[in-house]
């Protein structure tokens, strides 16, 4: 069971929102600033803590060893999140997915097997989780999908190079909907160059419905 708070919409009655999925060491806490600095009035935030602790804040899986368990049942326990937010009336095709760092690693994993298409995924400065499995086991939906992925130029933690060869595998592959957006940034949010990005991919989205 995830521990999660919903920040509601400054809309009335909106049924658009957005799940929210901090890095390692992280919390809930850290995306507190996230709504204001969107500044989509009609959209929903839940904001979700990872199940394991670590150093005062979370993890999604374990980095240091086999990450594969961790990665296993933070998924499914993903996936009943977003099972739960759609019995309470937010409909699929209205909610996003986003995630930084491991949680950029979750929201790929949703995006890849989650068995219903989604409003679209958003995943920033992470990496993707065993790809060629992945490419084995997508759910019927994962190439509907409409995925937005950033990375950084000058990422110490996570190599670019790395990360390229894995999205590339999964567009030329797998058929996946992968919009990559490199910025000249470190293992972090490029300000608002990279927010404007997040904020029309979502809108777009909106509009289109």
């Amino acid at each position: 069971m995830l521990t999660h708070e919903l920040i509601p919409a400054t809309e009335a009655d909106s049924k658009w929102l957005m799940v929210v999925l901090h890095g390692l060491g992280d919390s809930m806490e850290g995306y507190r600033w996230f709504p204001e600095a969107m500044d989509l009035p009609w959209l929903n935030y839940l904001l979700v803590n990872a199940p394991d602790e670590y150093h005062g804040g979370y993890s999604w899986y374990d980095f240091m060893e086999d990450p594969a368990p961790g990665v296993k049942r933070s998924r499914e326990a993903l996936f009943e999140l977003l099972d739960a937010q759609r019995e309470a009336g937010f409909s699929a095709g209205q909610i996003f997915q986003f995630g930084f760092s491991q949680g950029c690693l979750m929201t790929m994993e949703v995006a890849m097997r989650y068995p219903h298409k989604l409003a679209g995924c958003i995943g920033v400065s992470g990496y993707v989780h065993e790809p060629e499995a992945a490419l084995e086991e997508l759910s019927p939906a994962a190439k509907d999908q409409e995925i937005l992925f950033t990375l950084g130029t000058f990422d110490p933690i996570i190599p670019p190079g790395k990360v390229r060869g894995q999205l590339n595998l999964l567009q030329a592959d797998g058929g996946l909907q992968i919009e990559a957006k490199e910025f000249a940034k470190d293992h972090t949010i490029a300000g608002e160059d990279e927010l404007s990005l997040i904020r029309d991919f979502i809108t777009a989205r909106r509009t289109s419905d």
